[in-house]
Parts: structure tokens; sequence; C-alpha cells
């Protein structure tokens, strides 16, 4: 994680076409520097309870998650997670890492437990898994990365499309 600089906070804020909200770092950058996944705090400035940690800005990324999303992935995802223990133990590896990364930023009682993307038990928003992925690297989020495999064709952290 890089810490947040000003061209940071403009970047992001034409990224989200909105000023970026509890922004404590930069988890992850495109390879010309600019951010590409946020790590927010727990607690927003308004005082709201914020569990999604790793917020995925890059607008062709989440484009491309987008698309996959749309495709019904998700849904195939929390089916295999039933069949499969092994991936189902993977995940839940994955809500835990999350939760601990979220806890360097501090404890929030009411999401106490509640990560994001539907884990531990489904798959409920790839950006999340994504941007944990990218956040993490990879094998930390499996279907994180698998969904990186599945976007490969529109966006990849190792070629600038900014």
């Amino acid at each position: 994680m890089s810490e947040v600089a000003p061209e940071d906070l403009a970047t992001l804020e034409a990224q989200l076409g909105r000023p970026p909200r509890g922004v404590v770092g930069i988890a992850a950058r495109c390879v010309c520097g600019r951010p590409t996944v946020v790590r927010t705090a727990p607690r927003l400035p308004d005082g709201t309870p914020f569990p999604t940690t790793f917020y995925l800005t890059h607008p062709v990324a989440v484009a491309a998650v987008s698309t996959l999303e749309a495709t019904g992935v998700m849904r195939e995802m929390s089916q295999r997670l039933l069949e499969d223990p092994e991936l189902a133990a993977r995940h839940r590896a994955a809500h835990e890492d999350y939760l601990a990364r979220r806890a360097e930023l501090g404890e929030v009682p009411e999401i106490e437990g509640v990560s994001a993307g539907g884990m531990p038990t489904r798959v409920k928003c790839l950006h999340v898994l994504v941007g944990h992925a990218l956040a993490a690297g990879r094998g930390v989020n499996p279907l994180g990365d698998e969904a990186l495999e599945l976007i490969a064709d529109r966006w990849r952290p190792e070629v600038c499309r900014c």
C-alpha cells in the first residue's frame, strides 16, 4: 500500500465521478502509477460504517468486472462454493484475510465479522474480490484471481489502459 498524494485524490475523483471518501491509502496502482484500488477506512468521515476496505476504482477494470458480473458468473461461483470444500475453505481464508487487513485500520462494532463481496459463503460483488486480489496479491483471494483471469482480454494490471 502507498500513501495518498493530492494527485491521487484528483485522479480518484475523476475515476469515480465524485470526491472519494475515507481513502487511507492506495492499495494497488496501474503500471503508470495511477490508483487502481483504494484502501478505505472502516468508518467514513461522516461516521458511516464501511465494510469495503478495498475499492476498485480503475474505470476500465470496473467496466470489465461489471461485464463479467452480467454473465452470471457470480451465481456459478457461489454454486461452486457449495460443491467444492477446498474452494470454500480458500474463500473463507480470503474473508479472514480481508477482516484482518480491515482491523489494521480500526474496529467498527457494527460491521464486526462482515467482510465484503459476499464472503465467506457466497459471491455477491466481483469488484470487491478483484480489488482484494489486486491489493493482497495473487493467491489470497482465489475467486478474485479467477475473475482477473476471466477479464484479462479486456483489462489486466500489467498493461496501462488509463
